[in-house]
C-alpha cells in the first residue's frame, strides 16, 4: 500500500484585500477626495506640458524631449495606483485579484525604474548644456535621445519583469491581506508562505545598485553643475541655472529617499502605516510635482502656452469671419 503525504491544511491566495488609511467612513471620503484631486491635477498639469511641448516648435529640444517623456511616464505612472485606491476608500469591496496584483507591481516597477533613469538623463542633459555648451548640439543629438529613452523603458521591463516573476513565484497561503493601498513587492513578501530571503536580497541588492548608481551620477553632475555656475559672471545667469537644477534635485530626491524607505530595509520591519504614508511620496508625490516644478516656473513653457492660445484664438475669430455656408 502506498503512503501518500499528507497535504497541509492550508488555503491558496487567489485574491488580495487592499488595506485602506482609516476605516472611518468621514475619512475614507477625505482621502478619496484628496488623492482624486492630486491625479486631476497630476493629469491636467502633465497633459498641459505634453501639448505644449508638442506643438511648439520652439521648444522642440532634448531638454524638452525628456520632459515630455516624464509627463507621459507620470499619468501612466500616477494611474496604476490612485484610481483602485479611490475605489478602496469608497466603495465597501477592496478585493484585487491575483493577476490585477500582479499587474500593479509589474507596472509601479516599470514606470518607477523607467522615471528614475528618465531624471538621471535629465540631469546628464542639464549637465552638457551647462558644462560643455559648445558641443551640446553634437552630444544630445535626437537620435541619440530617443535611444537613450528607448533602452530606459527595454531595461525597465526586463526589470520589471524580474521582480514580478520572483515575488509571484512564491506560495501565499492562508493570509491575503496586503498592507498596503495598492500592491508592491514588499508587501506581498510578507504574506508569502515561502522563503523569501533570496527575493529581499534581490530588492535589496537592485535598489542600491539602480537608485545608488543613478543618486551617484545625478550627485556628481551637479556638483560638476553648480562649480560652472559658480563661476558665471553675472548674478542673473547664476539664477537661471540654480533655477533650473533646484527643482530637478528636489524631484530626484523625494523620489528616491522615499523609495529606499520602502524598498531598501528588511521586509518584516516595516511599520504598516508608515510604509503606506511613505509609499504616497514614490509613487504619487513625484507625478504630482513634475508639472508644478516645470511647467509653471518655467518662463518658456509659459510663453509657449501664450503663443498657442493666441494662435487657437486668432484663428478662431478667422473662421467665425467666413461666410455660413448654405
Amino acid at each position: 500500500m502506498v503512503n501518500f503525504p499528507k497535504i497541509p491544511n492550508s488555503t491558496t491566495v487567489t485574491e488580495f484585500l487592499l488595506t485602506r488609511f482609516s476605516d472611518v467612513w468621514e475619512l475614507r471620503v477625505l482621502h478619496a477626495l484628496l488623492f482624486l484631486l492630486m491625479y486631476l491635477a497630476t493629469l491636467t498639469g502633465n497633459l498641459l506640458i505634453v501639448t505644449v511641448t508638442t506643438f511648439d516648435w520652439k521648444l522642440h529640444t532634448p531638454m524638452y524631449f525628456f520632459l515630455r517623456n516624464l509627463s507621459v511616464l507620470d499619468m501612466c505612472y500616477i494611474s496604476v495606483t490612485v484610481p483602485k485606491a479611490c475605489a478602496i476608500f469608497l466603495l465597501d469591496s477592496r478585493v484585487i485579484s491575483m493577476a490585477g496584483c500582479a499587474a500593479q507591481v509589474f507596472l509601479v516597477f516599470l514606470f518607477a525604474y523607467t522615471e528614475l533613469l528618465l531624471l538621471t538623463i535629465m540631469a546628464l542633459d542639464r549637465y552638457v548644456a551647462i558644462c560643455q555648451p559648445l558641443h551640446y548640439t553634437m552630444i544630445m543629438k535626437h537620435r541619440v535621445c530617443v535611444q537613450m529613452t528607448l533602452a530606459s523603458v527595454l531595461s525597465g521591463l526586463a526589470y520589471s519583469v524580474l521582480h514580478t516573476g520572483s515575488t509571484f513565484y512564491l506560495s501565499f497561503c492562508q493570509s491575503n491581506m496586503v498592507h498596503q493601498f495598492f500592491c508592491d513587492s514588499p508587501s506581498l513578501l510578507k504574506l508569502s508562505c515561502s522563503d523569501t530571503f533570496s527575493n529581499e536580497i534581490l530588492i535589496l541588492a537592485s535598489a542600491v545598485l539602480v537608485g545608488g548608481g543613478c543618486f551617484a551620477f545625478i550627485t556628481m553632475s551637479y556638483i560638476c553643475i553648480f562649480s560652472t555656475v559658480l563661476k558665471l559672471p553675472t548674478r542673473g545667469e547664476r539664477g537661471k541655472a540654480f533655477s533650473t537644477c533646484v527643482p530637478h534635485i528636489l524631484v530626484v530626491t523625494v523620489f528616491l529617499s522615499s523609495g529606499a524607505a520602502v524598498y531598501v530595509k528588511p521586509a518584516s520591519n516595516s511599520p504598516t502605516v508608515q510604509d503606506m504614508i511613505t509609499s504616497v511620496f514614490y509613487s504619487i508625490i513625484p507625478p504630482f510635482l513634475n508639472p508644478i516644478i516645470y511647467s509653471l516656473r518655467n518662463k518658456q513653457i509659459k510663453e509657449a502656452l501664450r503663443r498657442i492660445m493666441t494662435r487657437n484664438l486668432d484663428s478662431g475669430k478667422k473662421d467665425s469671419l467666413k461666410p455660413f455656408p448654405f
